[in-house]
């Protein structure tokens, strides 16, 4: 379970039978629970009216938080445990959970992806496309609206026509705020405004939708930060304050960001990395990410969640049902290296964004973590510079070189242990960490990561004297680093039903920050370098806006695959893209490759995934058909679930651009179906796309046929439906990956694949 108390109920009825609720217990502990009676369909809000009307108001036995009623219907209601047990058993109510906090998945990206720019002309007005109906939708913790990258330029200061949002005002965010660029502001947080006082919101709506702008942070990363669609509008939910998010207010986001007429929802948030295991049937029941994208890809929204950032152990993967877009971070053409030289001249070679005064002339003592043990502490808590583990007077004025044996250690309090006992600087040894440029502490103290390899160096030199020196080297900016991308380290892979589907910058990225002054260190004049999940995000709803721009009535779907399908799986050196650790990158890791944003806005053919086939992937689940109709507002009154209940084999049948495939026999076929939305070559003609399959040997294992090996089209909007079957030849390989291209010409469409050979 996610959550700490989970009730769920799979009834729907139009009428609540009578209901006697439970003896006032307002003297035990009051927790928020949200009571979520499916979509906004008049049968589940009169639920909805019913249970509050007749049970809450008149006991009086809880504070209302909010109601949703747009996309979703349901309510938010401080209450006592007993009381959500007693709600979660009436008829209709599908779940009752906890209020929970998630969090933040927490340039040069674009023109390394090939996007073109845009002519850059200081902070003055840059010549864009005209004024884009599509407005971005940033379910975060707000925007600073003072930054150059969300003035105006040649943007309307008009809102879309169709536009219905507000833009909530406050002592510290006037009407001003909302120029044309950002068309709508409000904030669930408390006592809060819409501005942002963290950050995060900032840098990620910057990297969707920014204005170009000459920037740097302190002189690193100098050029033109830029969002992606710098033509669509900004809408902005305040959902996150500096605990974090919480679930009631990230689904009023959603429930007032689809009333408001938004086309993309970017939504970089996601549960707490020391979160348990996801329940498969509470996924989607009582998590508020999935559950708010579920009606708003309904209702024809395009929403882009982030991947998560526990990586790289398998499984881990967050946001990552059929009906969103699920991005994975990697890293782009920059490295920023901060070496470290030792008193024999040997230089090892570091990662970090140095800042402190060691970028003098003078070499420092060095010592190790364990060699500075305070007198109580383990060896092991001291390799490693665990808090409470190192003794200042063996610290003080040192460089100190601190292991990471322990996974669980964080770099941050590696750093503040060492700053806390006088430290001038520290070393750490991470693999993990080591393609991340960290500048944790600041202009407090030298900060560099180093590889397990090049720690062997260090720990022989520290060997080899008894009076080691050392001295941390200022930060050296390498362009057109080779190879990129790479997978980031701490991106979220699957294996899940669809893991990540695409992959997009998300190491080192330059965006706008806020300029709070109680956060001025954090930033350069209001921009930043930050990495995760959470900055590859807004890269994917930047390329979705302009495809919604080009293509307004594309599905959320027909986005999804447009992307998936032109997405390029080599590196700029030529090979296949890898992992951090220099392995080959499966589609667990990246999805379908890396996005390429001209490519993505014409696709050529997509694969149209309904919401009848989401349906029955919620029945495949495991969901009753009457919970499945409950859910979505679109399902006609005769549907019914597949008979043969749950099935996750059967979810590989359904129209998904990438496969998924379970071969525990000899052999297993899976059928797709492809739509033509590129026009034609002229009167009489049509496109002739051939198949091949790409990146499987015969040595390992599975013979993949596809039949038949050509599709012909005619006209916009011609469906095909082609067949996949996987054979197992011999013992190979327990899974096997690669792609299916469709070609001519002009297009390639390329659909990954991955076969578990059971």
């Amino acid at each position: 379970m996610k959550t700490a108390a989970v009730f769920s109920m799979m009834f729907l009825v139009s009428m609540l039978l009578p209901m006697v609720a439970p003896e006032d217990d307002s003297t035990s502990e009051q927790d928020v629970y949200i009571v979520y009676t499916g979509g906004a369909n008049p049968a589940n809000l009169a639920v909805k009216e019913s249970l509050i009307n007749r049970v809450l108001v008149r006991k009086n036995l809880f504070d209302m938080v909010t109601t949703y009623q747009h996309g979703l219907a349901g309510f938010a209601a401080r209450m006592s445990s007993s009381e959500a047990m007693f709600i979660s058993q009436q008829p209709g109510v599908l779940s009752v959970f906890k209020d929970s906090y998630l969090k933040p998945l927490t340039t040069r990206s674009w023109d390394f992806l090939g996007e073109p720019a845009a002519p850059f002309a200081g902070f003055e007005d840059v010549v864009v496309p005209a004024s884009s109906e599509v407005v971005i939708g940033f379910i975060d913790t707000g925007i600073w609206p003072e930054s150059p990258s969300f003035r105006v330029g040649k943007v309307s200061r008009a809102p879309p026509a169709d536009w219905k949002g507000i833009c909530e005002t406050a002592k510290d965010f006037n009407s001003s705020a909302c120029n044309g660029k950002i068309v709508g502001a409000r904030s669930y947080v408390n006592g809060s405004s819409a501005r942002d006082i963290h950050g995060h919101g900032s840098h990620v709506a910057s990297t969707a939708a920014g204005m170009a702008v000459k920037a740097s942070y302190h002189g690193f990363a100098a050029g033109t930060a830029r969002g992606g669609s710098e033509s669509s509008r900004i809408a902005v939910y305040k959902a996150c304050g500096l605990e974090g998010c919480k679930s009631s207010a990230i689904l009023k986001a959603f429930d007032d960001a689809i009333s408001d007429g938004v086309r993309v929802i970017s939504a970089s948030i996601g549960p707490d990395e020391t979160d348990g295991p996801i329940d498969p049937l509470d996924y989607l029941l009582n998590d508020p990410v999935m559950l708010g994208a579920f009606h708003a890809v309904e209702r024809g929204i395009t929403v882009v969640c982030a991947a998560g950032n526990r990586g790289p152990l398998p499984g881990t993967v967050l946001n990552d049902a059929p009906w969103t877009i699920t991005v994975a971070a990697a890293t782009i053409d920059r490295d920023f290296r901060a070496n470290v030289l030792l008193g024999s001249g040997t230089i090892i070679k570091g990662e970090g964004i140095v800042f402190h005064r060691l970028n003098g002339s003078a070499i420092h003592p060095l010592t190790s973590g364990e060699a500075a043990k305070e007198r109580k502490a383990t060896n092991h808590a001291a390799r490693d510079c665990q808090t409470g583990s190192l003794s200042m007077s063996r610290v003080e004025g040192k460089v100190v070189f601190c292991e990471t044996r322990d996974k669980k250690t964080a770099l941050d309090l590696q750093v503040y242990e060492v700053i806390n006992n006088g430290g001038l600087g520290i070393i750490i040894e991470n693999d993990f960490l080591k393609r991340v440029a960290n500048y944790y502490g600041g202009f407090d103290i030298a900060t560099t990561v180093i590889s397990t390899k090049e720690s062997l160096k260090l720990k022989d030199y520290l060997k080899s004297t008894k009076k080691p020196i050392a001295k941390i080297l200022p930060t050296v900016q390498i362009g057109n680093y080779k190879p990129a991308p790479e997978v980031a380290f701490f991106s979220s892979p699957g294996p899940s039903a669809s893991s990540p589907d695409i992959t997009a910058p998300g190491v080192d990225i330059l965006a706008a920050w806020s300029s709070d002054e109680r956060f001025t260190e954090a930033s350069d004049r209001g921009y930043t370098i930050d990495s995760g999940t959470s900055m590859a995000c807004p890269h994917i709803s930047g390329v979705a806006a302009n495809i919604r721009s080009g293509m307004p009535s594309l599905s959320p779907s027909g986005v999804k695959s447009a992307m998936m399908t032109t997405a390029v799986s080599t590196n700029n050196a030529g090979g296949p893209i890898r992992t951090y650790n220099g392995e080959l990158a499966s589609p667990y890791e990246m999805g379908a490759g890396m996005v390429h944003p001209a490519g993505a806005v014409d696709p050529g053919l997509i694969y149209e995934t309904t919401m009848e086939d989401i349906r029955h992937f919620l029945c495949y689940r495991g969901y009753s058909t009457s919970t499945v109709k409950a859910l979505s507002t679109t399902a006609s009154p005769s549907f019914s679930c597949p008979p043969g209940g749950a099935n996750l084999d059967r979810i590989s049948s359904l129209n998904y651009p990438s496969i998924s495939v379970r071969v525990s026999r000899t052999s297993r076929t899976v059928t797709r179906r492809l739509t033509n939305i590129a026009a034609t070559t002229g009167e009489g003609t049509c496109w002739v796309y051939k198949a091949s399959v790409v990146g499987v040997d015969t040595e390992e294992g599975v013979v993949v046929k596809v039949v038949p090996t050509e599709l012909s089209f005619a006209e916009v909007g011609e469906t095909k439906e082609f067949s996949v079957t996987f054979v197992r030849s011999n013992a190979g390989k327990k899974v096997v990956s690669g792609w299916i291209e469709w070609t001519n010409p002009r297009f390639t469409v390329r659909s990954v694949f991955v076969a578990s050979m059971d």
